[in-house]
């Protein structure tokens, strides 16, 4: 079969399925490397502190590209807006996050934005928020689903909902709510009898793997593995074909000479 194989014609063929069979192993490659994607904002780029009212607009909805980056800005804390937000973990201990309402200076539409000041074991009333201008700096993130609370026993809401707080407050807020991971009056640190200070770490940055595309990688490696097939099977056939021929040949000429008379 090989002396078959080294016909032109199927040399030829052989070049045309290596040629075809590259293209396949390329999209291959490509299948592949589509099949991760980075996280849409890396670490490096979210600890960096930007402005506030740069970064986010209210009334927008929250991308990836926006939410978990650390922000900073000033304003004051509006007063009789204090809220709990229960089953909060601060050192593996459970309780409740103080959210306030804050007035971010230079925002659009004097819109406010919800921001949790602190973290109290306890759902009694928190200290009062500290007034006068403010500095924040804090990670921003999405907004919670709002739940209905239906433990009449606990003031503390179930979820950080932006729309739900909206609605309670009776205000323009920021969708989404910042964490803060300090508080500053005149550059000096402020104090809030009570309250715990959090902090929220990043997200998880890791790259998402699209199997769908990882599928059509294998598929088109398949695919060029059959091209090199199809050309064996090509080959094969004219070898059998030329075997098939050589024992026709000579069954007719074992035919020829029975027939001849014998002298």
């Amino acid at each position: 079969m090989l002396k078959t194989a080294f016909k032109p014609k199927w040399i030829a063929a052989l070049l045309g399925a290596l040629l075809i069979a590259t293209g396949f192993v390329a999209l291959s490659g490509w299948q592949f490397g589509s099949s991760t994607t980075e996280p849409v904002v890396k670490i490096d780029e979210t600890e960096v502190p930007v402005p506030l009212t740069e970064h986010y607009a209210p009334g927008v909805e929250m991308l990836g590209s926006k939410a978990d980056q650390i922000v900073e800005f000033s304003g004051h804390f509006i007063p009789g807006t204090d809220v709990l937000i229960k089953d909060r973990v601060d050192d593996d201990n459970l309780g409740n996050w103080v959210v306030s309402a804050f007035a971010v200076d230079g925002a659009k539409d004097d819109a406010a934005m919800a921001v949790v000041r602190g973290w109290q074991p306890e759902t009694t009333t928190p200290s009062s928020a500290p007034k006068g201008t403010i500095e924040i700096t804090g990670r921003l993130l999405p907004p919670e689903g709002p739940e209905l609370n239906y433990d009449l026993r606990n003031p503390a809401l179930a979820t950080l909902s932006s729309a739900q707080l909206s609605n309670n407050w009776d205000l323009k807020l920021y969708t989404g709510f910042v964490t803060a991971h300090s508080l500053t009056a005149n550059g000096q640190p402020v104090t809030q009898p009570g309250l715990e200070s959090i902090y929220v770490g990043p997200q998880p940055q890791e790259a998402q793997i699209n199997w769908l595309n990882v599928f059509y990688g294998i598929e088109w490696v398949v695919f060029a593995g059959f091209a090199f097939f199809l050309w064996y099977r090509m080959v094969r056939d004219d070898y059998q074909r030329g075997m098939d021929d050589i024992a026709e040949d000579a069954a007719a000429q074992a035919a020829a000479r029975e027939q001849l008379p014998e002298n």
